[in-house]
């Protein structure tokens, strides 16, 4: 019997061990120091703490020889971010814009001002590229004067409706097949007359060496519409090629643009996106009539 007690009395000591050593004390929204700040392990915004994107891994391409290049092509696309299909570039909480200077400011990948890669620029550079300088006159009504100031506003991803494409489709003989690669991807602000307000000209802002990019993209996601834990990123969007465009060049021995071949012309925007289909034919031909049926 007396066994029995002290068994019931170890029982019951260990039940208030646990229960006062068990358990983390909670805190009051009073008694929170300061500078306490969440655990990102304890406040997780959904179901799991998502790490696949941040631990994937990206292969390098794989190595083509120049003789195997038999054929090659070079095409400029634009992107438009107003497009339906476009609209994850725009996503509010982390456009690709965002993404670009973000890559940039840290180091990671290097900008230049010209789409051939020889010009990188300064850090200097970029942040002036990144910030516009705008004038506007204020009147004061005492004296009569009116006086010029000067304000500097950063460029957001708001100001950025275009991005500009470029890209080399080119025929292994190795594989007997046609592909293409992304070289560069500029982000394209359009500029607007301070006086009228009417658009003067778009104006690329950098351009990226996207086979430098591809590693920094891939731990960005991209918003998915249909599936919000599918793990897609930026370097899965550009290499599936998820995005909608429509070709304004393709290499050309005067270098002109579709917009400099068709100016003057009424229907000029139409007659450019109909040579912009036949552009995308003639590179689909190409590889059709390599083969016999």
């Amino acid at each position: 019997m007396k066994s029995i007690k002290v068994l019931f009395f170890l029982t019951l000591i260990s039940f208030f061990v646990q229960d006062v050593y068990g358990q983390a004390p909670e805190l009051d929204q009073g008694d929170r120091p300061e500078s306490y700040e969440p655990s990102e392990e304890t406040y997780i915004d959904g179901i799991v703490k998502k790490r696949l994107i941040q631990e994937k891994h990206i292969l390098d391409y794989e190595h083509v020889r120049e003789a195997d290049l038999a054929w090659e092509r070079r095409i400029w696309r634009i992107i438009d971010v107003r497009e339906k299909m476009n609209l994850p570039f725009a996503y509010p909480e982390k456009p690709l814009f965002d993404v670009f200077r973000e890559m940039a400011e840290n180091g990671e990948i290097m900008v230049f001002s010209d789409e051939g890669f020889k010009e990188p620029l300064s850090m200097e550079d970029l942040t002036a590229k990144l910030n516009r300088i705008d004038t506007f006159t204020t009147f004061d009504y005492d004296t009569y004067e009116e006086t010029i100031q000067i304000a500097e506003s950063p460029v957001n991803a708001e100001d950025v409706k275009r991005y500009r494409v470029k890209e080399i489709w080119y025929f292994d003989e190795e594989t007997s097949t046609m592909k293409n690669r992304i070289i560069g991807i500029s982000p394209i602000r359009d500029v607007y007359d301070d006086e009228t307000g009417e658009f003067k000209y778009p104006e690329p802002l950098f351009w990226i060496y996207y086979p430098e990019a591809r590693k920094g993209l891939a731990k960005h996601k991209v918003y998915n519409e249909y599936n919000e834990i599918a793990p897609m990123t930026w370097f899965d969007l550009f290499e599936s090629r998820m995005f909608s465009s429509y070709i304004f060049k393709a290499s050309n021995v005067l270098d002109l643009r579709l917009t400099d071949i068709y100016q003057g012309y009424e229907t000029a925007g139409i007659d450019m996106l109909l040579e912009g289909e036949k552009i995308k034919a003639e590179l689909f031909n190409f590889e059709h009539d390599l083969w016999t049926y």
